[in-house]
């Protein structure tokens, strides 16, 4: 398992107290919980920060309190291995022998009942309330100012079912603390002027929030530089030099790191860093799609989910983001057309007035999801020096500020301030949520 270090050393502090591997929005929250904690910390990524093939560089930036529900929810297995298996359902499964994607399917149907969801729910709020409370203070820096918008979020519901099922959310969800209301058709109108909606009914989050991607991951890396943290672009990492259960080397493409601690927070990739340490996580990678295209006067101005859809729009001054659908087809990140085509589709089925043939880019991303759609995060395996900070699946951007605190806290000794055991790497494993 071990292996021989590369000769030389990375440029700059090559023994840092901790070395997180990744550079998206997980990693850089668990390097400034680290780094406030008094740590010397050092971020490795085989990309760049904010580079257009990171997971965390092409979503809608969705934040806040919506949203919190997990994937596995009690109505899909009453859909049937036709929608999974559908190209243009929301959620698609590219079927294949593959003993992980199994396991993950296994594990991932027993979290499918009420029970579960309710439970998975009430954790994922909670980590978005406190996500949302550590960006308003990261945010208040002057160069990340302009990076976060809170002008709330509508939830559209195309059919009588869904509006039904999304209103009889609102009394759990207001003794939450969440700020969730019934819209009628003339306040939609005034808060969407000139925007036509083919709908049955809408709510509004009154605290539903944004970051502007990729510009948020670009200023915070320079906020934590300046900090001192020290962020390695272009480095991969090559294999890790192990003794005793514990790593004293981490080979790298520009040289050998020798850190107290390592966290492994790459996105889907923590999976074969991981694998190099002997370890299997639970994670399987969901390719996400974003679709750009030019605004105009019919194009929403506030965020809005479409709810049956899946589909989220992210207003972005002349542009205007369409994201939505999530596919297990493994690490392959390769543009399906019928994907677009159904994203567009659903678009115009909700906001038929809507001119989305003004494409600019068409992005997809692999996001990490675990079976319950709760991030892992915690100590990996048996190692005494090597943490994990990944599963944030299509909600990274709004669980990784309050999963990278939870991280440091573990890594620190400090008491944490969440359960611990929800989060735990090896829980699917031993069985407890």
């Amino acid at each position: 398992m071990a292996t021989t270090p590369a000769p030389g050393d990375v440029p700059g502090r090559d023994d840092p107290d901790v070395l997180v591997v990744g550079a998206g929005v997980a990693g850089l929250f668990c390097a400034w919980f680290l780094r406030r904690a008094g740590l010397t910390v050092t971020v490795v990524d085989r990309g760049g920060v904010g580079d257009p093939a990171a997971c965390s560089s092409g979503n809608t930036g969705f934040v806040g309190t919506q949203g919190a529900a997990p994937l596995a929810e009690p109505g899909v297995p009453a859909k049937g291995l036709r929608w999974l298996l559908d190209p243009e359902s929301p959620f698609h499964v590219r079927p294949r022998l593959d003993r992980e994607l199994l396991t993950w399917l296994w594990h991932f149907r027993r979290h499918c009942t009420e029970r579960q969801a309710r439970a998975g729910f009430e954790v994922l709020l909670d980590l978005k309330q406190r996500s949302l409370a550590i960006l308003r203070e990261v945010c208040a820096h002057d160069e990340l100012a302009d990076t976060l918008t809170a002008r709330g979020m509508v939830l559209a519901c195309k059919t009588p079912e869904g509006y039904a099922q999304a209103r009889a959310t609102l009394p759990a969800a207001v003794a939450r603390g969440v700020p969730l209301r019934v819209l009628d058709r003339a306040e939609l109108a005034r808060l969407t002027p000139g925007v036509e909606f083919a709908v049955a009914g809408a709510l509004l989050n009154e605290e539903g929030a944004a970051l502007r991607i990729p510009a948020f991951l670009v200023a915070f890396a320079r906020l934590l530089r300046a900090a001192g943290v020290e962020i390695l672009t272009d480095t991969e990492v090559k294999g890790f030099h192990i003794v005793d259960r514990q790593v004293r080397a981490v080979r790298t493409s520009r040289g050998d790191l020798r850190p107290g601690e390592v966290v492994l927070a790459a996105g889907v990739w923590s999976a074969a860093c991981a694998r190099q340490l002997g370890v299997g996580l639970p994670l399987q990678p969901a390719k996400g799609y974003a679709v750009t295209v030019d605004a105009g006067p019919t194009t929403p101005t506030l965020p809005v989910l479409l709810n049956e859809g899946k589909v989220a729009i992210m207003p972005l001054g002349d542009r205007v983001r369409l994201a939505g659908t999530l596919e297990l087809t493994g690490l392959d990140t390769t543009v399906s057309p019928r994907r677009v085509a159904g994203i567009l589709r659903t678009v115009r089925s909700y906001l038929p007035a809507m001119d989305t043939d003004g494409q600019v880019q068409v992005w997809t991303g692999l996001r990490p999801c675990t079976p319950d759609s709760l991030p892992l995060i915690g100590r990996l395996g048996s190692y005494r020096n090597v943490s994990v900070a990944t599963g944030h699946g299509h909600i990274g951007m709004g669980l990784a500020p309050a999963g990278g605190r939870l991280l440091a806290q573990l890594v620190t000794g400090t008491p944490p301030d969440v359960p611990t055991a929800t989060f735990a790497v090896d829980r699917h494993r031993r069985g407890h949520r």
